[in-house]
């Protein structure tokens, strides 16, 4: 089976364009796990888009690498490679319908998409279409409003891109009328009330309505000019206490179409554990996985196109991420 692994940051989706060390780092991150995952499956010939910037900060371990370098249209070489290849595995943003373009894009070749479809993707990667998904289902979750609705009251709160990736383009706001009248497009934010509690996130896998727990991670955050910032993860920091599981196959059934690897969001109150977003598509927390439970993710996602997947944790550690 030939395989295409893109990161949208580290594949050369940022080609044109300067690359931070924050941006760069976390996506090499991610796309070094996936690579050293697949290389690890027998009889999978795998493929990696790099930024010529980033070459000598990933591990090739042999893996045929085509470099993306300033003025190529990173989009055109992922078409050409899917189309040489059996499978195709894209981590990419939700903003702008970039995840969903590329996803449906595999889609439309012909090829085996190793993650969540367009159509979860649509509703996932919408944070207002997925607080209204979570409530007709009955799963708790952060109340949510779109800020082009919301009337100037008092309290802290949180206003957010629709569809905005972790804290990108999120603040945290008090004076919400001063707020809303500086803003043009109220349409493109969501508001949401500033709760305090324990961030922690779920890592799991996917198929037709059921769910598979890997991991409980906590989030660790601080706080500058009025926006989180993510610091730090704690892969598989704490037991299942029944719950998450319980939660993640709610979650599995009232979104059906969730396939493969996908993260859930938490904050958890003194009195409630409620979702704040779902991501369909690889997370932070992959990186650690391998390392706190000894199984490699992306073999058992292999396996999730015959049938269940097949998981034996060999370890169960704790990981730290620092970002």
């Amino acid at each position: 089976m030939k395989v295409l692994l893109f990161e949208y940051i580290s594949s050369g989706g940022f080609a044109n364009q300067p690359l931070t060390a924050g941006l760069a780092g976390e996506g090499r991150l991610m796309l070094q796990a996936l690579l050293d995952d697949f290389t690890d499956v027998p009889g999978v010939d795998v493929r990696v888009m790099l930024d010529g910037r980033l070459v000598d900060g990933v591990v090739a371990n042999g893996t045929d690498i085509a470099v993306i370098g300033p003025g190529q249209d990173y989009f055109q070489t992922f078409l050409e490679l899917a189309r040489d290849c059996d499978a195709v595995w894209p981590v990419a943003p939700e903003s702008d319908g970039l995840l969903q373009r590329l996803c449906q894009t595999v889609t439309d070749l012909g090829k085996t998409l190793l993650t969540s479809p367009a159509a979860a993707v649509a509703l996932t990667g919408d944070k207002y279409q997925t607080y209204r998904h979570l409530c007709k289902h009955g799963i708790a979750t952060v109340p949510t409003r779109l800020l082009a609705e919301v009337e100037p009251e008092p309290g802290e709160w949180i206003v957010k891109a629709i569809d905005g990736v972790g804290c990108e383009d999120s603040r945290i706001v008090s004076d919400l009328g001063d707020f809303v009248a500086s803003v043009p497009d109220r349409n493109r934010f969501i508001v949401q009330p500033h709760l305090q509690g324990q961030k922690t996130s779920l890592s799991g896998l996917f198929k037709q309505g059921q769910a598979w727990l890997l991991s409980v991670n906590l989030q660790e955050f601080t706080v500058l000019d009025s926006q989180y910032h993510l610091t730090s993860i704690i892969v598989n920091h704490s037991a299942d206490d029944g719950g998450y599981l319980q939660l993640l196959q709610r979650i599995a059934a009232a979104f059906p179409d969730l396939w493969g690897y996908a993260g859930v969001d938490l904050i958890e109150t003194e009195s409630e554990r409620l979702v704040l977003e779902i991501n369909p598509r690889l997370t932070t927390s992959y990186t650690g996985l391998n390392r706190a439970l000894g199984v490699n993710i992306a073999d058992s996602v292999l396996q999730l196109l015959q049938g269940r997947p097949s998981l034996r944790f060999t370890r169960k550690q704790t990981v730290r991420i620092t970002l």
